[in-house]
């Protein structure tokens, strides 16, 4: 009878293959705390210091995993009506937060407050409607809409003038809100001079 040599494959043994099995059991175990002390180990690491007072460069806010603009308004989420809203950031590495003890922090941006009036909605109700006031009553002018209505636009002029100053968000919302625009669309800012734009003149001048 021929020799056929020694065997390629020997089939494991049920005990062999419990304690394999055994061994996967007790590394996925680990598994979770070994992630654990890793992030004590960053912590300790890292330096604690006050988020707020961060300069540019040393964060980056948004933090590019947090869902930004909200699709009903198409603003920064939390927006309020004093035009700011809190977003979270994200510290570089190395940094931790005093009041998260991690990279995150939030920090208040500036934003559009706006409830509900849609800007291509005025827009087109003022082209077509405009004539009977109902431009007005939308955007929350009862009395102008009403004037429009029974003069018939003020024979089409009132009309002519409200489709331009709608198109070019001179007339807004009568609470003071902002259009709801997309937020990555075209909009226009208007520039006034305050206390935060005026230059006013200094001392060392």
């Amino acid at each position: 009878m021929p020799n056929q040599g020694p065997a390629l494959f020997t089939r494991p043994s049920c005990f062999e293959m419990s304690k394999a099995y055994l061994v996967i059991f007790v590394c996925f175990s680990l598994l979770p705390l070994y992630r654990t002390d890793n992030k004590v180990n960053d912590l300790i690491q890292s330096k604690i210091v006050n988020c707020s007072t961060l300069r540019m460069g040393q964060f980056l806010c948004p933090d590019p995993s947090y869902d930004l603009i909200d699709p009903v308004t198409q603003e920064i989420r939390g927006c309020t009506k004093e035009g700011k809203a809190k977003v979270k950031c994200l510290a570089v590495d190395g940094l931790a937060c005093e009041g998260t003890k991690n990279r995150t922090f939030t920090k208040e941006m500036p934003c559009r407050w706006t409830n509900g009036y849609h800007y291509d909605t005025s827009l087109l109700l003022s082209i077509f409607l405009g004539m009977f006031g109902i431009d007005r009553f939308y955007l929350g002018y009862p009395a102008i809409g009403l004037a429009k209505f029974c003069t018939l636009g003020f024979l089409f002029i009132g009309q002519f003038i409200d489709i331009i100053l709608i198109a070019s968000q001179v007339v807004g919302p009568a609470d003071g809100s902002a259009y709801v625009i997309p937020y990555y669309g075209a909009r226009i800012d208007v520039i006034r001079s305050d206390n935060t734009t005026y230059k006013l003149r200094q001392n060392s001048w």
